[in-house]
């Protein structure tokens, strides 16, 4: 339990750090603004990127990685699916839901945490990749499918969001902005030139790395500050009973859906959120051990690292592509708040009722 918490010490007070220069007022009213788009548009690229180009590709094609992509597929699914069923949510806001549900913090707290209970981080550098290649792609094309206002007449949701036009005459104008999202999108880009500069098997001058180090170094603790800010926000900032803040990354006018968004109520909030936390904390380890277990036989090491990395909390990302596609960043902020305060307990029990490998 020491290790667990020595793992999470870094989260919680970043995140209060956040909150407390809120509280004073230190940074002023637009801090939250400026440090996500920094974070989304600067730091978390070049993390990415670093990331990607020293990485083999080829190193998450493995039975471990089958188990902990189908849990992920699945609550990913799952998250989707019920936000619009049971809450309404149009797409961008759907996707928003997928990522809180299944896309894990693998980074900050992966990486501690697999190092204290299994002594080794291999296996959370595949997750990295994997959610950075396949799983990010898929979340920023919904996100941007779901806010483009370049897609012909928006159509409300009532969810915050405005949903694509379907007439055939939008069809063009969808194709266009989904083939140069990745020139739109640093988060893709960035990738994108990773996966090159590693197929190619490139090297960076010293120089140039070491500044993408510093630059990527940046990302995660400010993320955090980040979300400790908005932790602060009051309901018309933000929440989701007044206007959405507008997004950095649609272009035109925007979206006259999300001004007119009706009131949720606090019920419907924290039925959403719980709903989320659930997914990620329980209904994923438990896909990832059916898979690994019964159906893979994968040895108990092996197991262990899928099941733990697979409870880990949602990933403070959410948050960010949340606030910079101008969406209702509560549901996002809230469920990875509380997530991290639940994995504490999954995380412990998946270690005690699966057993630490020997170092």
């Amino acid at each position: 339990m020491h290790a667990l918490l020595s793992a999470f010490a870094p989260i919680w007070t970043l995140t209060a750090i956040g909150y407390a220069t809120g509280r004073s007022g230190l940074l002023g009213r637009q801090a939250e603004a400026v440090l996500g788009r920094f974070v989304f548009h600067v730091a978390m690229p070049a993390a990415l990127f670093t990331m990607v180009s020293g990485a083999r590709l080829d190193s998450f094609a493995n039975p471990s990685m089958v188990a902990f992509a189908a849990g992920t597929a699945l609550v990913c699914g799952l998250g989707f699916l019920t936000a619009g069923r049971l809450f309404g949510r149009g797409t961008a806001d759907r996707a928003i839901s997928s990522m809180t549900s299944g896309y894990v913090n693998s980074a900050n707290l992966g990486i501690p945490v697999a190092v204290q209970v299994l002594g080794d981080a291999s296996f959370v550098a595949q997750i990295i990749l994997f959610q950075v290649l396949l799983v990010s792609p898929v979340i920023l094309t919904l996100l941007d499918s779901g806010t483009g206002t370049g897609t012909g007449a928006g159509t409300g949701t009532g969810t915050g969001t405005a949903e694509s036009g379907t007439g055939a005459g939008a069809r063009p104008v969808v194709l266009r902005r989904m083939l140069t999202m990745p020139v739109r999108n640093p988060i893709i880009m960035a990738s994108l030139l990773g996966v090159a500069v590693s197929a190619l098997g490139l090297r960076l001058p010293h120089a140039l790395a070491h500044s993408c180090d510093l630059l990527g170094a940046a990302a995660v603790p400010t993320a955090l500050i980040t979300l400790g800010l908005s932790l602060n926000a009051r309901p018309d900032e933000g929440g989701s009973t007044g206007p959405a803040r507008p997004s950095v990354l649609a272009k035109g006018p925007e979206h006259p859906a999300r001004a007119d968004r009706p009131t949720r109520t606090k019920r419907a909030e924290r039925a959403e959120v719980a709903l989320a936390v659930a997914l990620k904390t329980l209904a994923q380890p438990l896909i990832a051990f059916a898979v690994g277990g019964p159906l893979l036989h994968l040895p108990e090491h092996q197991l262990l690292a899928v099941v733990l990395c697979s409870a880990l909390p949602a990933a403070q990302n959410a948050f960010i592509y949340s606030q910079q596609y101008g969406l209702d960043t509560r549901p996002a902020r809230n469920a990875v708040v509380a997530s991290t305060v639940v994995s504490m307990a999954t995380l412990s029990l998946a270690t005690w009722a699966l057993g630490a490998a020997p170092s």
